[in-house]
């Protein structure tokens, strides 16, 4: 035994470190690390305490004794709290993740407690000292505010796991991954080797965002690359064309289900804008991967033939191409209104006085010309793409009733009587589609009043038709429901677009063969 009881119970210190080294072992070689040095500094703190208790007659004054014993002392202490901390944290509680900063911040702790209890111990009145400092006291809190701060928000930022140890994040206008948060600050490496040090209070302080995470589950980063079109192929198959074209590529960091998927985001001053959104696998490689991504875009835009919008504040050397887009329009114009036998009686002059009068109504998939009951005093001429006429029964549930394919019309009830619409009629698919209002027709049927007489038989005859599909009819009783329907369409159409009445013709018997194919929905 020793004769200085500080070296006794320093030797009970020593032994308690040694047993907690000697389970930590047992735990495996990665929860013993940083032990062994910590119990080699142990032992050392002890030798140095017990040479001086071997030869303290050598010291001239005691003072000098005093010191070497507090030194081997607070050596052993620190050691001894650290050995301590990493058996709690880093063996008993290993699964439990706690964070790093939290060991550190409970040594510190520890040596704060063991150093006021050695000022106690060797007489230092503690209370006399924090009576006659306030104003230092007060003064170092205010100037040390700024650090606390930061130390304060590194231990919630690892509690709380806000952002770990290589996350990915973004602050401000910042990416980077999280390599390490210390007391005062958190460092984030980018891409192209730099770090960034933020300190902890402004990282708690202002919005940061954990990547490639939702919530606490790990999900890849969902990256978007927007680029512009010009205005000309429409979105949908722009979307499909793209869609395709990464469908069939092999790109580097991209995952494979879900496959790139391409949206149209916005219509700007030069072209409509579109974004392609993809996941990505490794977050480090963002920006090589949106290169890549451009790269197929821009072979896909090729073979596509999509134009790539240009500044039109450049130059504006557009009046052929005008000119030619406009004869292709009227020319577009004419063709619908000829393959309609609703104004087969019209001359072609006639006709170059109505094409003016159409508007072109482009429809996307799903789209609702009209619907059921509305009002109406306009038709429809489909160029391209398809329509169904849709019903609706008692609970409002939808059943086709038919399907209409360019070049047709529909709605003419609405043109030529101002009823309303009977039916709903929605695209399917892409439609381009033009619309003539009563104004287009008005000029025409008053300078050719009888065009009535005309109007009128094939909207009886169309009507007649759709009775028989209803009804089925037989061709002489379709013919005889005609003739006597022609008479009351003309007298509602001059009534219509206040015409003087004129006496009817007599009709023709209808032979059932033309416009068999349609349905009327207005």
């Amino acid at each position: 035994m020793f004769a200085d009881p500080t070296v006794h119970a320093a030797t009970l210190f020593a032994a308690f470190a040694l047993v907690l080294t000697l389970i930590s072992f047992a735990f495996g070689q990665a929860r013993r690390r940083g032990v062994i040095p910590m119990l080699v500094v142990v032992l050392v703190g002890l030798g140095l305490l017990i040479v001086r208790e071997r030869a303290i007659e050598w010291f001239g004054t005691p003072t000098v004794s005093v010191v070497i014993r507090e030194v081997a002392l607070g050596v052993m202490a620190l050691a001894i709290i650290k050995i301590a901390v990493i058996f709690v944290f880093q063996t008993l509680l290993a699964r439990r993740g706690i964070p790093k900063i939290l060991d550190e911040f409970v040594i510190a702790l520890g040596l704060v407690a063991y150093g006021i209890y050695r000022l106690d111990a060797v007489g230092v009145n503690l209370a006399g000292i924090i009576t006659t400092s306030a104003v230092i006291t007060g003064a170092l809190a205010f100037s040390a505010q700024e650090t606390l701060g930061n130390l304060w928000g590194g231990i919630a930022l690892q509690l709380e796991k806000t952002c770990r140890i290589g996350d990915w994040v973004r602050i401000d206008n910042m990416t980077g991954q999280v390599v390490s948060i210390r007391w005062r600050y958190m460092a984030i490496a980018t891409v192209a080797n730099e770090t960034i040090v933020i300190p902890n209070s402004t990282v708690m302080k202002n919005k940061i965002t954990v990547i490639g995470r939702r919530g606490e589950e790990p999900a890849p980063w969902v990256r978007y690359v927007h680029f512009e079109l010009e205005y000309g192929p429409s979105p949908s198959r722009v979307i499909m064309g793209l869609e395709n074209v990464f469908a069939h590529s092999e790109i580097a960091n991209v995952a494979r289900s879900p496959a790139p998927r391409v949206m149209c985001v916005g219509l700007k001053e030069n072209g409509v804008e579109y974004a392609v959104e993809y996941r990505l696998i490794d977050p480090s490689k963002y920006w090589r991967t949106d290169s890549w991504i451009f790269s197929h875009l821009y072979a896909g835009l090729k073979r596509l033939d999509f134009g790539i919008p240009y500044q039109r504040r450049v130059v504006e050397l557009r009046g052929d191409s005008r000119a030619e887009a406009a004869q292709a329009d009227v020319r577009a114009r004419m063709h619908a209104l000829s393959c309609s036998d609703l104004f087969g009686a019209l001359t072609d002059a006639e006709r170059e006085q109505v094409a003016p009068a159409l508007t072109p109504f482009p429809f996307a998939d799903r789209d609702v010309v009209f619907k059921a009951g509305d009002e109406a005093d306009s038709l429809y001429l489909l160029a391209e793409g398809d329509v169904r006429v849709v019903g609706e029964d008692k609970d409002g549930k939808r059943f086709d009733l038919a399907r209409l394919r360019a070049p047709t019309y529909f709605g003419e009830m609405g043109l030529l009587l101002g009823q309303p619409r009977t039916a709903t009629v929605v695209a399917e698919g892409e439609a381009l589609c033009y619309r003539l209002d009563k104004s287009g027709l008005d000029d025409v049927l008053h300078a050719r009043p009888e065009l009535a007489e005309m109007l009128g038989r094939v909207l009886a005859q169309r009507q007649a038709e759709n009775d028989a599909t209803f009804k089925a009819l037989d061709a002489e009783a379709r013919a005889r429901q005609s003739g006597s329907r022609a008479n009351e369409f003309m007298r509602r159409i001059q009534q219509f677009f206040g015409l003087q009445h004129t006496k009817p013709q007599p009709v023709p018997r209808d032979t059932g063969t033309a416009g068999a194919q349609r349905r009327d929905a207005g």
